[in-house]
C-alpha cells in the first residue's frame, strides 16, 4: 500500500544519529526537540503565562518546555474546542550513571566522581567505556545553564580477570563500590568537578548553586553489518521515539485536512516509575490539555469531550527477539529488527492496550504502508512498563503502547534495525493525521 503521508527513509535514521549526539541529557533532548520546532514555525509559551488566543490557543503549533520534559500540538484553523487530540507519547531520559550532590572522590592517589544509579541500566555495559558528563547547573540568580563534555573524561575501570579468576563466570559489581568511575590523578579536592564543568559552560564557578548531571558514551552512533542493515547507539530507549514523534508532529501538521489535535509529549523520569512533576505521572499533559482548549474559548465541558475521544500512542522500545536467548521470548511472539514497529500487549495493565487502541495504530499502520509486529513476554518473565498504563489512568484517555523493537535495552549502546527508525516515524504521522 502506498502511504498517504510524507514518507521517512534512511536519511531519518541519520537523522536520528545527529538527535542522539545532541541530547546526552533529558534537558539536551528538551532543547533538542524545541530547536526543531521553532525550525518548523512552532511557538514556545511560558507555563506562567496567561494563555489566550493566539498565544496558548488559536489555530498553529505550540510547546511547553519544564526542565526535561517537552508538550507540542498543532491547533488545526478552525477547530473546535471539543476537538479530539491525538498523542504520541514517549520519554527523555535513559539508565545511566548521575552526580551525587558531593562528587569530588578517590583514593590511593586516583580522583573519582561519585556517581548513583539512576533507572536500571546493564551496569557491565558502563565498565571501560569513554563517558562524557551532560546536565544542567542552576545559578545563583535562577537561571539555568546546559553543559556537555562530550569527549572522553570518565572510567569506569573494571578489575583486572588476574585479580578476579571468576569474573567470566559470575561477575558481580557492588553498586557503592565498583561503579564509581574515574577521571584523574592526584588527592579528590572539593568543588573540583563543578568549577571544571562551571568553565566548560562559560560560568563562573561560585555561581553555580546546583547541578543534575550524568554520565553518557562519548562513541558515537554507527550503522553495524555487511549492509548497514543495523544501527548501534546510546541512548535508543527513548530518544528513537522522541524523534520520531517530533518527525511525525511537524509533517502532521503540514496537513490541511487535520481531525484531530496532534500532541507530542515528551516526559522525563520514566525509567524511575514517571512521579515527578516533568514525569508522565505529573499534571504536565493534563494542564496543556485543559488550557488548550480553554484558550480557544472552550470550557471545562469542552475539556471533558475532547478527552472521551482521544488516543494517545506511548511510544516506547521493545525487545527483538534474542538469536542467542530465544527461549526467554514467548514462542509465538518474536519480533524482528527492521519488521515494524511493534504493538505491546500485557493483561495485567502493564502495557496499556487493549482491543480499540490496538485497531487505532493497527489502521494507522495500514495506511501508511508499514508492517507491524506484536510483543507479548514469556509467562514466566516478568513485564516490563511504560508511560502507557500511567497516561491511560491519569487521563482517562484510549492509549496503545507501541515501539521498536532492539537489542539491550539498558545498555550503554543498544541495537536496532536501521529501517525501524523510519517505519515508526511514518507509522505516527499517519497516527496523528488521520
Amino acid at each position: 500500500m502506498t502511504s498517504q503521508h510524507p514518507a521517512f527513509d534512511r536519511g531519518h535514521t541519520d537523522d536520528l544519529a545527529a538527535f542522539v549526539r545532541s541530547a546526552p541529557s533529558p534537558y539536551h533532548a528538551a532543547a533538542s526537540v524545541a530547536e526543531r520546532l521553532d525550525a518548523a514555525g512552532f511557538r514556545r509559551v511560558e507555563e506562567a503565562e496567561r494563555w489566550e488566543d493566539g498565544t496558548g490557543g488559536g489555530a498553529g503549533g505550540r510547546y511547553v518546555v519544564r526542565g526535561g520534559a517537552v508538550v507540542a500540538w498543532y491547533v488545526p484553523e478552525g477547530a473546535a474546542p471539543h476537538t479530539p487530540f491525538r498523542v504520541v507519547g514517549a520519554h527523555t531520559d535513559s539508565p545511566n550513571l548521575r552526580v551525587k550532590p558531593q562528587p569530588d572522590l578517590g583514593s590511593h592517589g586516583w580522583r573519582q566522581v561519585a556517581v548513583e544509579i539512576y533507572g536500571g541500566p546493564l551496569l557491565n555495559s558502563w565498565l571501560d567505556r569513554d563517558l562524557g558528563i551532560a546536565g544542567r547547573l542552576s545559578l545563583r540568580d535562577g537561571s539555568t545553564r546546559l553543559v556537555n563534555v562530550d569527549r572522553p573524561l570518565l572510567r569506569v575501570a573494571q578489575l583486572a580477570v588476574h585479580l578476579d579468576r571468576s569474573a567470566n563466570d559470575a561477575l558481580t559489581l557492588d553498586r557503592q563500590r565498583h561503579l564509581q568511575p574515574l577521571w584523574g590523578l592526584g588527592d579528590a579536592t572539593e568543588g573540583d568537578l563543578i568549577a571544571f564543568l562551571a568553565e566548560e559552560a562559560g560560568v563562573a564557578d561560585a555561581d553555580v548553586t546546583g547541578w543534575d548531571l550524568m554520565t553518557h558514551d562519548v562513541q558515537p552512533p554507527a550503522y553495524l553489518g555487511r549492509d548497514r542493515e543495523l544501527f548501534a547507539s546510546p541512548r535508543l530507549d527513548n530518544l528513537l521515539s522522541v524523534h520520531a514523534g517530533v518527525a511525525a508532529l511537524i509533517a502532521a501538521a503540514a496537513r490541511p485536512d487535520l481531525a484531530f489535535v496532534p500532541v507530542l509529549a515528551a516526559f522525563d523520569h520514566e525509567e524511575t516509575g514517571s512521579q515527578s512533576d516533568t514525569g508522565a505521572g505529573g499534571p504536565l499533559l493534563g494542564r496543556v490539555f485543559e488550557r488548550s482548549v480553554l484558550a480557544r474559548g472552550g470550557d471545562q465541558e469542552d475539556v471533558l469531550r475532547a478527552l472521551a475521544s482521544t488516543v494517545c500512542a506511548s511510544s516506547d522500545v521493545g525487545h527483538a527477539v534474542h538469536p542467542n536467548y530465544a527461549e526467554r521470548h514467548d514462542p509465538s511472539h518474536h519480533p524482528r529488527a527492521n519488521g515494524g514497529p511493534i504493538l505491546k500487549t500485557n493483561v495485567n495493565q502493564r502495557y496499556a492496550t487493549d482491543g480499540v487502541g490496538r485497531a487505532v495504530f493497527a489502521a494507522a499502520c495500514e495506511r501508511a504502508g508499514v508492517p507491524l509486529q506484536h510483543f507479548v513476554s514469556n509467562n514466566t518473565i516478568p513485564c516490563g512498563t511504560t508511560i502507557g498504563p500511567i497516561t491511560a489512568a491519569r487521563h482517562g484517555i484510549t492509549t496503545v503502547d507501541i515501539g521498536v523493537p532492539l537489542l539491550s535495552m539498558h545498555s550503554a549502546r543498544e541495537l536496532a534495525g536501521a529501517d525501524d527508525p523510519h517505519h515508526l516515524a511514518n507509522a505516527l504521522t499517519a497516527f496523528l493525521a488521520s
